[in-house]
């Protein structure tokens, strides 16, 4: 994905750079308009076009973040250090990708396609971000919440369980990365342990703590539902 992203923005960016200025030119489908320069030999450095729906591209700028999204997928890949891997899948804002919605890759499965090398340990992705900050508490409280981890190192594993105790929270294991389902959006151990009355928005919720008990309690119940 970031290869092909870094390629795109390399094709769109060479062919703004061959245009003529004031001209229509078009790349990957896209049609843009490269500004007029006020001298010929400035035109060469021109890096912004015009998109068809009127909107100014820096394409220079595209090119760049493109680059460093794919230096940093690299370097992961090539050191193979520790992720925690936050993400959710939302088929509204991310679209329909088939693995997922089959369910023949997790969430957690095909980010790690993207890092390969790479000690992924999912996380961090089954709270509220306000209530993350909220209910954390010191080591041996009464009300000190658990969050799950999900990952198939078990030294990365170690090491986010230690990060996780130093932000506040203990830890419960939900197994390998093709087991991260189990608290992937819609589970019930995803946002619902933490929220002290579920027909809140969640903004307005002030959060409950949910010990490793309530949490292994809803991790075996997306195992029961499966």
């Amino acid at each position: 994905m970031v290869t092909k992203r870094l390629h795109d923005a390399r094709a769109r960016l060479e062919a703004l750079q061959q245009a003529e200025p004031g001209r229509e030119f078009t790349v990957l489908g896209e049609t843009f308009i490269k500004p007029k320069s006020s001298a010929a030999r400035f035109a060469r450095f021109i890096r912004v076009a015009w998109d068809q729906q009127g909107r100014r591209r820096n394409l220079t700028q595209d090119e760049h973040r493109a680059f460093w999204a794919w230096a940093a997928v690299e370097f992961l890949r090539h050191t193979g250090v520790r992720i925690e891997e936050t993400n959710n899948y939302y088929q509204f804002r991310d679209g329909d990708i088939a693995d997922l919605l089959t369910g023949s890759l997790t969430a957690g499965e095909l980010f790690q396609r993207y890092v390969p090398g790479a000690r992924t340990v999912k996380t961090f992705n089954t709270i509220y971000f306000e209530h993350l900050i909220s209910l954390a508490r010191p080591a041996g409280s009464r009300d000190r919440s658990a969050l799950p981890i999900a990952g198939d190192d078990d030294a990365a594993k170690e090491s986010v369980t230690a990060l996780l105790d130093r932000l506040g929270y203990d830890t419960v294991d939900a197994g390998a990365t093709t087991e991260s389902w189990r608290i992937q959006e819609g589970s019930p151990a995803y946002v619902l342990p933490y929220l002290s009355d579920p027909r809140l928005p969640w903004p307005r919720d002030p959060g409950k703590p949910a010990d490793a008990k309530e949490v292994r309690t809803a991790l075996e119940q997306a195992r029961s539902r499966s």
